[in-house]
Formats: structure tokens, sequence, C-alpha cells
């Protein structure tokens, strides 16, 4: 059995609407290989993940970011998904823990929407890797070279594209957490260029995305009910506004 990564200890940043297969896969390849890896996220109890915009099963949670000190971790898992992500990206604590792992040159692997926390963290400035397609742009502006590749190996960084690329990411995992930290990029060719822009979306979304279900009528009511809530708020506040405004 192969535990290359018995004693290592691995933090998994995830939020709600995390891609499941991209926090649950590499986590069991991980521990399957002896690491130790806890999920850690922006509050207590389990958050939900999702099949593309489809609610999955729940995650338990093991830390806060708050409670968690990434001096006690080895590496860090940053899954994607279209939530998740975004919800990460905009939390100052979650980009301050990222950037502790950069900073002591301790691996970080992520994949899909994953690196969009790595661009908000100020991480990507002269890296190279690769993501989702569709933030290849917001990467590269981050200042990042994007190679769409299965997987891209950068110093302590390692990225794919999305679950497609699923097997070359979890042994792009094993390896790169195997290492020992500070892993530097000393004497790593780089590259110039990024790879064009995609022409047209991934025929592999558009398609799950036709067969998908309908919403049920419990959810397109508490859609409707949280839409209204919104919109009330919304127009409670401007009327709040054009009442304190002096005439």
């Amino acid at each position: 059995m192969d535990q290359r990564l018995k004693g290592r200890r691995i933090a998994a940043l995830a939020a709600e609407g995390f891609e499941k297969v991209e926090l649950v896969i590499p986590m069991k390849a991980l521990r399957a290989a002896g690491a130790d890896v806890e999920v850690i996220s922006l509050r207590h109890g389990s958050i939900r993940g999702v099949n593309l915009h489809e609610p999955a099963s729940r995650v338990h949670v093991d830390k806060t970011i708050a409670e968690a000190n990434p001096a006690d971790y080895d590496g860090l898992l940053l899954p994607g998904g279209f939530i998740n992500p975004d919800l990460l990206r905009q939390s100052a604590e979650a980009r301050a823990f990222v950037r502790a792992f950069d900073e002591a040159g301790k691996p970080i692997a992520s994949l899909c929407h994953g690196p969009w926390v790595l661009a908000s963290a100020g991480l990507l400035q002269g890296r190279t890797l690769t993501a989702w397609p569709g933030v290849r742009d917001d990467l590269v502006n981050a200042g990042a070279t994007w190679l769409d590749q299965q997987f891209v190996r950068d110093g302590n960084l390692g990225t794919s594209r999305g679950p497609q690329d699923m097997v070359p990411f979890v042994e792009g995992c094993l390896e790169l957490f195997a290492e020992d930290a500070p892993i530097w990029r000393k004497g790593q060719q780089r590259v110039s260029h990024s790879a064009p822009q995609a022409n047209e979306p991934p025929e592999v979304v558009l398609g799950a995305m036709k067969w998908l279900p309908k919403p049920s009528l419990r959810t397109a009511v508490g859609l409707g009910a949280v839409a209204a809530v919104i919109m009330a708020t919304r127009q409670r506040r401007g009327q709040q506004r054009s009442h304190a405004t002096p005439s």
C-alpha cells in the first residue's frame, strides 16, 4: 500500500458550493496514501457540495479558518466549483490562510475555479498554472501564465483544469504533497505566453446542464422567497436613502 504521505497533514480549504468530486476524490486519495486531511471552512458544522448547479451531499468541517493554524499543516488543497472559491476569495481570513502556505513554500494544489482564491490572495504574479478555461482571463489579468494542460506544476503550486483531469490531478497531488517545504521555483523553465482563450464553452458542461432535472416546486418556491426578500430589502434601503437626502 502506498503510504508516501504518512505523517503529513493537509488542509482542505472549502466553503459552501464546492464541486463534490474535486474535494472528496482528492481527499480519499490523500488519506489512502497516509495523509491526515482536515476540512477547513468559514464556519462550523457541515458544508454543502454541488454537482455543477445541483445540490450534493455535505462534508463535515473539522475547523474554521480562525481555529486552524497554517503552521500545523504540510500542504493545502483548494477545490473548485462555481460558488465555493467565490465565497472564499471574499474572506480576508481565507486569503491570509492561503498566503501563509505560499510564503512558507508549502505545496498548494488547486483545480477548476479554485485558483480564483490564489488570484485574490495576490499570489499569481509571474506564476504558471492552469484552471477552468472560463477563468483564464481572470488569472492572466492577475499576472499568471495560463496553460491548457491536464496538470501544471510551478514550484509549490500544482493545478488542473477541472474534474476531467482528476486522474493526473490526484497523481500530481501525491507527488507534490510528498515533497518537503520550502519548495521554490529555482531553475524552472518559464513560459512566456498563455494559451489562447477558448472559442466556445466546454461541451461537457453544456451537455450536462441540458439533461439535468428541473428544480422541484419546493426549490422554486424557496428561490422566489429569497428573491422577494432581497428586492424588499433593496427597496427599503432605497426609501431610507431618499428620506435621508436633504431637500
